[in-house]
């Protein structure tokens, strides 16, 4: 509803709106405030609790075109700041480190990559959180404005009202924190890893269902220093992996259009040329079921396998091996999820931490770029645990498990785990050498197929982008090629043998077994 003179007497309305008399950018559409109000409410569940005209100012500067912008202070500013002691001075210092921001690489960068608003959240945390704890006053009013387009519309004439229905000590506490802190935000805008943005962006939204939880580990991401380092890696991967089609299914019902010929269908798909044939001969491409029909378009056949991407979060894994087998996690399960697989990703040291499922379209990407594992390393209990989790799951999902392992070249594990864990599900390898090491592990026989990636491939950077790409693609060839029914059922013995000889996958058909 618009705003009325009741409005003015409600401190949750009139607190945030009126302080929009302090703001300094103003934007074509009203409706940029709607998403200026999105952004405040969330950045209040984080904890930072932040004046609203700070949030809409420093947010549209990253969010909106530069035309659609208008750095100017609202009309009346004058006036309504007259009454207010420092007021004026305070103002004009904002209105300085506004065009400063605005002027800056990473925002004129951010404005063509459309962001989503809860990467636009992320980045005002990074740039002003800091202001929450150097404010002194605290906020009188809860951060709870409705989300309502009614609200300001034509909000401009019933500014100066609002903004004097309360004490603005809370607005004007945070410019003065903010003209102490200038420097430091002024750095901090301009340092913004935007390259993790784009990455972001390009792996799909993500998941507003979470709330807080996903824009903590969106934080996270663009401020950990070596999160730079597997963006810039994953964006040499992605291109090729973002080609990845999912090819269409075929059916009979009488739906779209004809997409291609197929053996089974009804008799007004029946493609007419089968009409030549004698009856006899008719007759025995009938019984044979080699009559050929024109088949339909229908909707992707639901994922058979489930992919299940374990990733080393161990101290040895720190460094190069850390940047190769992130980003090669994040490739690979883009990959596949591009290709109508359902991927689960998790990280293990001691022990197996929480699964991340994707969404489709989407990739916790934030997660996997921002997590860090500390609690030493324990092989044996991590497959004890993944092997225990994988039966249950067999037993209540119909799909097969595929684990792609992406660990250190050290992983010593008994040997009776690993066969457990490959009687539940097929399991891939891709082992990462320290410097000057070999790959001697004992359960290589076991796996259906491993990479192994030294250290001068680690160092070299184009060596290391042709080496993930390689086992990505190979890795995408092999669940093409290996059919669901090579795990072995549950009931049967914790070997590989369990498998049937007509059913095991050719060895000599498998990936080569190293990349140097």
């Amino acid at each position: 509803m618009p705003l009325t003179a009741a409005h003015a007497k409600d401190p949750v309305i009139a607190g945030p709106l009126g302080g929009l008399a302090l703001s300094a950018v103003r934007a074509s559409s009203p409706m940029m405030v709607v998403r200026a109000v999105r952004w405040y409410r969330d950045l209040a569940r984080l904890g930072l609790h932040l004046p609203f005209f700070l949030v809409h100012d420093v947010g549209l500067l990253y969010a909106a075109p530069k035309e659609q912008l208008e750095l100017a202070p609202r009309p009346g500013l004058e006036v309504v700041l007259a009454r207010v002691p420092r007021a004026a001075d305070l103002g004009q210092t904002y209105r300085g480190v506004i065009s400063e921001i605005s002027q800056s690489e990473a925002s004129e960068r951010a404005r063509t990559m459309r962001l989503s608003d809860d990467l636009v959240v992320v980045v005002l945390a990074r740039v002003l959180g800091s202001l929450v704890q150097r404010t002194q006053a605290k906020p009188t009013y809860p951060a709870t404005l409705p989300l309502d387009p009614e609200l300001v519309r034509d909000i401009d004439g019933q500014i100066g009202p609002l903004f004097s229905a309360l004490p603005r000590t809370f607005e004007l506490a945070t410019l003065d924190a903010l003209a102490r802190a200038r420097l430091h935000v002024l750095t901090l805008a301009d340092a913004l890893d935007l390259d993790t943005l784009r990455l972001l962006g390009m792996l799909g939204p993500e998941s507003t269902a979470a709330g807080a939880l996903a824009h903590v580990d969106l934080l996270a991401a663009i401020s950990t220093p070596a999160a730079n380092d597997i963006v810039n890696f994953s964006l040499e991967l992605l291109p090729s992996v973002l080609e990845t089609r999912r090819a269409k299914s075929t059916g009979t019902h009488a739906v779209h259009g004809y997409a291609g010929i197929g053996n089974k269908g009804s008799l007004d798909s029946l493609v007419l040329t089968e009409l030549a044939w004698d009856d006899v001969e008719f007759a025995r491409r009938m019984i044979e079921n080699e009559i050929l029909y024109y088949t339909r378009e229908q909707a992707p056949d639901e994922a058979r396998r489930l992919h299940y991407l374990l990733i080393d979060a161990s101290a040895s894994m720190r460094g190069d091996r850390q940047v190769f087998a992130r980003g090669l996690a994040i490739a690979l399960g883009k990959k596949l999820q591009l290709a109508g697989e359902e991927v689960w990703m998790r990280f293990f040291d001691s022990r197996l931490y929480d699964v991340q499922r994707s969404r489709p379209g989407q990739l916790p990407a934030a997660y996997i770029l921002g997590f860090k594992g500390e609690r030493g390393r324990n092989p044996a209990r991590v497959f004890a645990q993944l092997a225990t989790e994988l039966a249950l799951l067999r037993a209540r999902d119909q799909r097969d498990p595929v684990v792609h392992l992406i660990t250190h070249a050290a992983l010593h594990v008994p040997k009776q785990l690993v066969q457990e864990v490959r009687r539940q599900a097929h399991l891939f390898g891709v082992f990462i050498l320290p410097s000057g090491g070999e790959l001697d592990l004992d359960y290589l026989d076991l796996l259906e197929g491993h990479a192994v990636v030294d250290h001068a491939t680690l160092t070299e950077k184009t060596a290391r982008a042709a080496a993930a790409t390689k086992i990505v693609n190979d890795a995408a060839e092999l669940n093409d090629r290996v059919p669901p029914s090579t795990v072995a059922p549950r009931t049967q013995r914790a070997s590989e043998d369990a498998v049937p000889p007509s059913l095991r996958p050719a060895r000599g058909s498998l990936p080569p077994p190293s990349i140097r």
